[in-house]
């Protein structure tokens, strides 16, 4: 139908992403997947060295020393390539009957130049 004299046609308004918006987008997804990529490995590693003690603890701690069970950890570590907690950072103390392994240590993650993030990780066999 076309329109009289005078009278406006009033057409459907188009939606949509502008190329500002998707290059604003893109860069906001760029930046947190570099955060990503970069704190990943650290928390994997923070979950290998939390199974390790979890597991120690419940397995033969009851009647290990604090020696033996810092032994097992460092052959855990070596096996699931744990380098951020040592042998001698686990603190083992008993609560009742249980043998409780703990750690904590700050990890520097560097993200871009002299950027870099400061995390802390504490890990506990018994919660």
């Amino acid at each position: 139908m076309i329109p009289a004299r005078g009278e406006r046609h009033m057409g459907n308004k188009q939606t949509g992403l502008s190329l500002s918006g998707l290059l604003v987008t893109l860069a906001v997804a760029v930046v947190l997947g570099v955060f990503a990529l970069k704190l990943i490995p650290s928390y994997i590693e923070y979950a290998k060295a939390k199974a390790a003690i979890v597991a120690i603890a419940g397995d033969r701690a009851r009647s290990a020393s604090v020696g033996e069970i810092r032994k097992a950890f460092d052959a855990r570590a070596m096996i699931d390539d744990i380098s951020a907690v040592k042998p001698s950072d686990l603190e083992v103390t008993k609560e009742g009957n249980d043998v409780v392994i703990s750690f904590a240590y700050r990890k520097e993650i560097p993200i871009a130049g002299n950027v870099g993030l400061y995390v802390d990780f504490v890990g506990r066999s018994k919660q």
